[in-house]
């Protein structure tokens, strides 16, 4: 079967990125990868021989102006869908808007996450805070784009979910009234080896912006060498990541909160093979963001076998197990700087959960992933 991938703009090393990639690598369908912007040198290097095609050209910046734009131009483009027998929608917000003009076959929607801005309580209240006087203008913008992304949804033939949080989420809104499967997405099997090597330093991984709340782990480390000597806690925190052009305001915060510590390091777009050095060495990872979709980094750990320390909120409450695998914690600087010296002083606690962390990871595989929504495609496929 003949199937288009959509998702607006691929160009960071994020998750959704990764999701197109394990599409094309491993469906049985035949995949062609279609965007409005593709940046060929910022993303995953696989995606250059993947033949994605850009169907025009949208921004990717995020001020209110820009995004206008964006959803204007995907709203108004009309694909030829004649090539196809079904089309995917990775969804992260305006991808919906490219329903309009091209629902004449079947629609997919690998929802990884509705517009966040709007649906996502703690991004949203975040937004608002800084919205100032534009306060009650951002609530009548909000109220435009409920109406017009359920207009969208309407569309679709059938709705994947990418874990429990976002499920949720889809149903707060009120954007599907029908059945939402769930599938999780995650790691290749043979990526599940465990690695016996414990290096002390604290690894944060995953890219390198703000919704990643990435000084939370700045300063619980900070506070932990202010008050500990170093002989008593000898470790570094690692956070390596891609930083794209909009999120280096934000890398230089966090260079001014690390205040030239040495014991602090930020690698900058590592490549796969970095990455996974780092996982393998490290003590422990852990994983900041304020209210993940799901987060692949943690099972990523729990494949080489080590401990996490996350928030006790969204989708890593899905995959980390409280005391078992490793630790879902306020998000305080109080808080992880605690787990940090405790884990920090118990190596055989720490090789303990991520054992159980081993035991854990099969439950996150892109083969099952990859096989689900094919299984999906088919069945709305059939239904024509």
């Amino acid at each position: 079967m003949r199937v288009a991938v959509y998702y607006p703009w691929v160009y960071v090393k994020s998750g959704i990125e990764r999701i197109i990639v394990e599409l094309k690598r491993r469906s049985r369908h035949d995949i062609s990868i279609l965007t409005h912007h593709y940046d060929r040198d910022a993303t995953y290097p696989e995606l250059k021989s993947m033949g994605v095609v850009e169907v025009g050209h949208v921004p990717v910046s995020r001020d209110y102006l820009s995004v206008a734009k964006a959803g204007w131009i995907i709203g108004r483009t009309r694909l030829d869908t004649s090539a196809f027998d079904a089309m995917i929608v990775c969804c992260e917000g305006l991808g919906s808007l490219i329903n309009f003009r091209n629902d004449d076959r079947p629609i997919l929607n690998v929802c990884c996450t509705p517009l966040r801005p709007v649906y996502d309580h703690e991004y949203r209240a975040r937004v608002h805070a800084r919205a100032g006087i534009l306060r009650p203008a951002l609530g009548l913008v909000e109220a435009a784009w409920r109406m017009i992304d359920r207009a969208a949804w309407r569309r679709y033939s059938a709705v994947v979910a990418i874990s429990e949080t976002v499920r949720r989420r889809i149903a707060a809104a009120g954007l599907w009234d029908k059945e939402v499967s769930l599938v999780y997405p995650g790691i290749s099997r043979d990526r599940i080896r465990p690695s016996s090597t414990f290096e002390p330093f604290f690894f944060l991984p995953g890219r390198i912006m703000w919704t990643k709340n990435i000084e939370l782990a700045v300063a619980a480390f900070r506070r932990i060498r202010e008050t500990t000597p170093e002989a008593e806690f000898p470790f570094r925190l690692v956070v390596a990541g891609m930083v794209d052009r909009k999120s280096q305001p934000y890398l230089q915060r966090l260079r001014d909160m690390a205040a030239g510590d040495p014991a602090i390091e930020f690698r900058l777009d590592p490549s796969d093979a970095e990455m996974r050095d780092l996982y393998d060495r490290c003590w422990a990872t852990l994983f900041t963001a304020f209210n993940e979709d799901f987060g692949i980094t943690p099972v990523e750990a729990m494949a080489a076998a080590k401990p996490v320390l996350a928030v006790n909120r969204g989708g890593p409450v899905e995959v980390v197990v409280d005391g078992q695998t490793g630790r879902l914690l306020p998000d305080t600087p109080e808080a992880f700087a605690a787990a940090m010296r405790a884990l920090a002083a118990d190596e055989a606690g720490a090789r303990a959960w991520g054992q159980c962390g081993l035991a854990r990871a099969p439950l996150f595989t892109w083969e099952h992933f990859v096989e689900t929504v094919d299984a999906e495609i088919d069945r709305i496929a059939a239904r024509r």
